[in-house]
């Protein structure tokens, strides 16, 4: 493995992390509401279960969720389900006002929040495979393997963190409060369709 390997992957994992998504939605949402410290420990919890599912990968899941189809199915159910749940309280709570709203979850909570939408998505241990399997050459040992994860951790825990640090300001948080029934009710819309899709994809 050359370090030219990590710099394309660093560059598709960036790629892939700016789209908007589950977990890029929660992290802005995180910050927004309950502060700089519970959106940077959703973004760490995120990060930690987005490159958990690439060392799953490395470990073969992909070929596991190949031989057991029922195991994938049933984690994709679940995953689609949840994330359809998160969208329902979401477009529920878009009119309420911020101070009438449930507080902000516990750190612990808001880091748990995290790793739970990123583990309700199996496709990401797919994903990773395929991009694994384009860019790192065979054979790989443990220490090459052990690089990868913790190179994707870095990266996943930096970039929430920077993407915190922009938001939290008070014109990103007064913005938000301006327009928060449509922003989390397209937020909701979001996160629903991409539920039912998660359901749905076969």
């Amino acid at each position: 493995m050359e370090a030219a390997h990590l710099i394309a992957f660093n560059l598709t994992l960036l790629a892939a992390m700016a789209s908007p998504g589950p977990a890029m939605l929660l992290a802005i949402r995180a910050t927004l509401i309950g502060g700089r410290a519970h959106g940077i420990a959703t973004g760490l919890g995120l990060g930690t279960m987005a490159a958990a599912w690439t060392g799953l990968a490395l470990l073969g899941l992909g070929t596991l969720f190949a031989l057991f189809p029922w195991a994938y199915v049933a984690m994709k159910i679940a995953g689609a389900l949840y994330l359809m749940w998160i969208a329902f309280g979401m477009w529920r709570d878009a009119r309420m006002p911020l101070t009438a709203a449930p507080g902000p979850l516990p750190r612990h909570r808001a880091f748990l929040t995290g790793i739970s939408v990123n583990l309700a998505n199996p496709k990401s241990v797919i994903f990773a495979a395929s991009v694994l399997i384009v860019i790192f050459p065979t054979g790989l040992g443990a220490a090459e393997k052990a690089l990868i994860v913790a190179n994707h951790l870095i990266i996943e825990w930096t970039a929430y963190t920077l993407l915190v640090l922009a938001l939290s300001t008070r014109p990103a948080r007064d913005g938000y409060l301006r327009l928060k029934p449509l922003l989390d009710r397209i937020a909701a819309a979001v996160l629903g369709a991409l539920g039912l899709r998660l359901l749905l994809d076969r």
